[in-house]
């Protein structure tokens, strides 16, 4: 291996043909030609002494080497997309990129007003929003807060619990109306077209416990995106779960045996400790965290 150390703008590249699976996608996607990208990938492994990819039917598929080396680059990427961040909020008064992550449904349906109005008290602020049921790790920088509905464990982030946000069974009153509303669990077990899960999932095992059994064919209707069985639900395909916030502002959508379930879901916000004195991380957080606290109590 060569000693000269391979620039960022390699390791781009190489992270873009890895997620893409080939180079003309990996060019399309990162605002490049297929040529530079090919070369980019060329001096990579000529600087690292390393073959990282394969040629196959799909494209190129990344070698054991590089999917080795892919963790080191995603944080990589991170951390210069982190120095960006801090970056561009470097200057008087609260400015500058802030990178917010939260789920499907926090993210589409709970977030937009509060965020509307931290841009308008913060004009100077950019927001980056990124949809994920997952947990972004904060430690290594891929976001600057975090809507989590899990308690964070790391002493390095500062979280702020908000409450609870109820969980309930829903369904559209058109659906009721032409299959009538369940007064039983077993009326809903044995009558009603469910709507739920497609994979096995941590959340699905957690609803075992008030809901009993569950298989992957007791719904009538699955998806593993949250933001699709809400649409469903919507829609009047059956009866499924909703935040009780997001139901109520619909007069459409009716919960059902509402005493038979309820889960709450812990909320809490966090961001690293390191960036408790950044301007535009501390209002984005405060405003996060009142502005979710004010739609649980609603």
């Amino acid at each position: 291996m060569t000693t000269a150390e391979p620039g960022w703008e390699l390791y781009r590249s190489f992270l873009g043909v890895v997620k893409e699976g080939s180079l003309s996608g990996a060019a399309r996607s990162l605002g490049l030609t297929q040529p530079t990208v090919g070369r980019h990938i060329e001096a990579l492994e000529q600087a690292l002494g390393l073959a990282l990819f394969t040629r196959s039917q799909h494209g190129l598929a990344p070698t054991e080497a590089a999917l080795a080396l892919q963790p080191y680059a995603e944080t990589l990427a991170a951390t210069v997309a982190a120095l960006l961040r801090v970056a561009s909020s470097q200057g008087d008064g609260v400015r500058g990129t802030v990178r917010i992550t939260a789920s499907e449904v926090v993210g589409v349906e709970v977030l937009p007003p509060i965020l509307a109005a931290l841009r308008e008290e913060h004009p100077g602020l950019r927001i980056e929003l990124t949809l994920a049921n997952r947990l972004e790790d904060l430690l290594k920088r891929e976001a600057d807060i975090a809507v989590r509905m899990v308690r964070p464990s790391q002493d390095v982030l500062v979280a702020r619990r908000v409450g609870d946000i109820e969980l309930g069974l829903h369904a559209h009153e058109d659906y009721l109306t032409r299959h009538g509303t369940p007064r039983s669990w077993n009326e809903l077990m044995n009558g009603h077209a469910l709507i739920g899960f497609d994979r096995e999932t941590a959340f699905l095992r957690s609803l075992r416990e008030q809901l009993g059994p569950l298989r992957r064919d007791t719904f009538g209707l699955r998806a593993d995106s949250d933001l699709a069985q809400l649409a469903a639900i919507r829609a009047g395909c059956g009866i499924g779960i909703c935040q009780v916030g997001l139901a109520r502002r619909d007069a459409r959508l009716v919960r059902v045996l509402p005493k038979a379930f309820s889960m709450p879901l812990d909320t809490w916000v966090a961001m690293h400790m390191d960036l408790r004195d950044s301007p535009r991380c501390r209002v984005a957080f405060e405003a996060v965290a009142a502005g979710l606290k004010r739609y649980i109590e609603a």
